[in-house]
């Protein structure tokens, strides 16, 4: 599949290209993959990980400061930094190397009213245009997500393979039983 990076987040954007021409990502595995949620790589750890071998948790040793951009949701496609939960992590800095891409599901306009509801109740104003709303209906995606995850990219083509390893059978932590790895280069 092919990635666009988002100029409104230019230190992921950076890191993300910078990994890739160092080869970083390649063979990693996506390691995780929920249907009607997303799929997740880049934890280094997965290169050599046997099949019995947790992961999710590795990363280079630093983090990205959140670059939350207003207008850059979680439809499906939205490419965008894991990081730490809020407990752990309230700065809500970004994992320097793993990302996740968002296959997620259907929400007509009332729905995300309500997700816009909940989560202003956390101080994360959100609002929603009529185009964001018509992708979230017709392509999907994972509001509950928004406000508080720095989505980066989107995938502008090969959702199917998206849907492919989203659709592959996994364990009890939702990695694949099959390893799936990623290869990576910028076409400039």
């Amino acid at each position: 599949f092919i990635i666009a990076l988002y100029n409104e987040t230019p230190t992921h954007r950076d890191n993300f290209l910078k990994l890739v021409r160092e080869e970083a990502y390649d063979s990693l595995f996506f390691h995780r993959a929920i249907p009607g949620l997303l799929v997740q790589g880049g934890d280094p750890e997965s290169k050599r990980a046997g099949i019995t071998a947790t992961l999710g948790d590795g990363g280079p040793d630093y983090t990205l400061p959140a670059e939350v951009a207003p207008g850059l949701v979680h439809t499906k496609g939205a490419v965008a930094a894991v990081r730490k939960s809020d407990d752990q992590n309230p700065e809500r800095r970004s994992n320097g190397s793993q990302f996740y891409v968002v296959q997620g599901k259907s929400f007509q306009p009332g729905e995300l009213d309500l997700v816009a509801k909940r989560a202003a109740s956390f101080g994360i104003p959100l609002t929603y245009s009529a185009e964001q709303q018509e992708r979230y209906a017709t392509q999907g995606g994972a509001p509950h997500l928004d406000g508080a995850y720095t989505v980066f990219g989107e995938v502008v083509d090969g959702l199917e393979v998206i849907d492919a390893i989203a659709a592959q059978p996994c364990n009890g932590s939702d990695r694949p039983l099959t390893d799936i790895r990623m290869f990576m280069r910028v076409l400039e």
